[in-house]
């Protein structure tokens, strides 16, 4: 109340000194000196009524009062002192100010009664000045409170627009802390080493796993003397990772992939890492960096090792034994055949189950050695498929299924025929055993472009998309196999997807249940040559 006081107060004060100074004698008592008192009593009564304890609209009394005593002073001065009412302005604007539309009403009512109150209290006849100040003035100040209102109004309407704003900017902020530290916990809290990378490559974030395990594999700068990177090397564990295929790197450069093994370190301080890259895309869809993930599979990949060299030794002891009852059996069989019938059958079902169990024992040792030895030179896949189907019509007969090769020329390349049959064998094998009585199965071959293609399809059970991410999987069978007592080690495949992969290739699996099973190889180098008519592959 003070503060809206008082620029009128000091200006009427001001106005008074300055008239006294070229007019002396206005101060002497009389009319003018009391109105000065009425000013004082209101700046007083600003500062000592408790005007929060009134009612919210008692503080208009004073703006009306000021237009009152502002009357006064402008009549009970000479004429040199008219130029006090545009002291008006001062409580005509206060009274204009808020979002009650009253206040422009008052304001015009108490300039009103300024102009008329004065001279009838005060003993004095209107002139015509005095009408024209009583017609004018009220319409100038109505005006000039409008145009106050407005702005207030306006100003007020922009103050709650911006604190609303800022009450939701805080809001926004909190909720963002908020998500920063849930954020914080979640990747300290993983046992996985999470990075962001900019496209840059710089390092943008990264949790407490990955500053611990992989703090100082790939610096921004060049590293210190006697600060030195730690090594990375890729999955043969002595060969270092170049700096260009260094997974930071990779992820900056815009590429995504999933499960890369490398390893840290050296000696018996040597780690394997699995790392997974996904980009991060902005508006447009252009990439704008990378978050990798790092996760330590060491003891994954010992135990592997571990299962793979018991499997290889547990194999190659039961491999001698097992050739030395085969031959001792042959040997009973070829020199003894007046053997009873029923000794005979006996041998002849021991010889079988024995060779059955030197197959199982043979593809233990290769999936174990995960690299087979390939003896690349041209050759027609046409006719290793047909040597297959060949081999496998009995089966398929006694099952009742029917093989079907679609018609196709020599389709030649370069690979090693023998392990390619390898291939053929155990794909027919499983379209064979997993599919119905009066199935089929088919087989094509052909070539693409620089790579030869051959597919094989059948009309059996299929596989669920959980089945078809482990078909590959050494020991993995599906549940309605073993449900339906369909013999096999789950061994075929990843056999099959080790010879394809050591020739370059690709192998693909698509089934749905119910519905069959289609197999796809790609060889690559498909220019292997012509053949001779007569010339047949060794298929040993």
């Amino acid at each position: 109340m003070v503060l809206f006081q008082l620029p009128l107060s000091l200006t009427m004060l001001l106005v008074t000194v300055l008239a006294e100074a070229l007019r002396p004698g206005l101060l002497h008592p009389g009319p003018f000196l009391y109105s000065l008192g009425a000013h004082l009593v209101l700046l007083a009564a600003c500062a000592l009524v408790p005007w929060g304890r009134l009612p919210t609209r008692a503080w208009v009394v004073i703006p009306v009062l000021d237009c009152l005593a502002i009357g006064f002073s402008r009549e009970a001065a000479d004429h040199y002192l008219t130029v006090l009412g545009f002291l008006l302005v001062f409580p005509v604007v206060w009274l204009s100010l808020g979002r009650h539309r009253s206040g422009v009403v008052m304001a015009v009512s108490a300039t009103i009664l300024s102009a008329v109150l004065p001279p009838l209290i005060l003993g004095m006849d209107f002139t015509g000045p005095s009408f024209i100040r009583i017609v004018l003035l009220p319409v100038i100040l109505g005006a000039i409170s409008l145009t106050a209102h407005l702005v207030s109004n306006a100003v007020l309407r922009q103050r709650l627009q911006l604190e609303e704003q800022d009450k939701e900017l805080q809001e926004l902020l909190a909720a963002s802390e908020q998500r920063e530290r849930l954020l914080g916990t979640i990747m300290d809290t993983v046992s996985v080493g999470v990075c962001a990378v900019d496209e840059q490559g710089r390092k943008i974030l990264m949790n407490k796993q990955q500053s611990h395990h992989l703090a100082g594999t790939l610096s921004e700068n060049p590293p210190a003397p006697g600060n030195e990177e730690v090594p990375v090397f890729g999955v043969d564990r002595s060969s270092p990772l170049p700096p260009a295929r260094h997974p930071l790197r990779r992820a900056a450069r815009g590429e995504a992939f999933t499960d890369e093994l490398i390893w840290i370190g050296a000696g018996t301080s040597q780690r394997a890492f699995s790392a997974t890259s996904r980009l991060i895309k902005d508006g447009t869809g252009r990439s704008s960096g990378a978050v990798l993930a790092f996760t330590d599979v060491t003891a994954l990949v010992t135990a592997l090792a571990a299962k793979d060299q018991f499997v290889a030794s547990v194999s190659h002891e039961l491999r001698t034994p097992l050739t030395s009852i085969l031959g001792y059996i042959g040997l009973a069989l070829d020199e003894h055949p007046d053997l009873p019938a029923d000794l005979d059958q006996y041998l002849v079902v021991a010889k079988r189950n024995a060779e059955r169990l030197l197959h199982l024992v043979t593809d233990l040792l290769s999936v174990a050695s995960d690299t087979l030895a390939i003896n690349l030179q041209p050759a027609d896949l046409t006719r290793v498929i047909r040597h297959s189907i060949e081999s496998a019509t009995p089966r398929a007969s006694a099952a009742g299924i029917s093989l079907h090769l679609e018609p196709s020329g020599p389709v030649t390349g370069r690979f090693d025929p023998a392990r390619i049959g390898q291939v053929i064998d155990n794909l027919l094998s499983n379209a064979i055993k997993y599919s119905p009585n009066g199935g089929a199965v088919t087989v094509r071959a052909r070539r693409d472009g620089d790579n030869i293609r051959c597919e094989v399809a059948d009309t059996g059970i299929g596989m669920t998309q959980e089945e078809q991410a482990q078909a590959f999987t050494r020991f993995f069978r599906a549940a309605r196999a073993h449900a339906s007592a369909i013999p096999g080690a789950g061994l075929g495949l990843p056999i099959t997807k080790t010879i394809i992969e050591n020739h370059g290739g690709t192998i693909a699996l698509a089934s749905s249940p119910g519905r069959g099973t289609t197999v796809t190889l790609t060889l690559p180098e498909a220019d292997g040559g012509s053949l001779d008519a007569g010339e047949v592959p060794a298929m040993s």
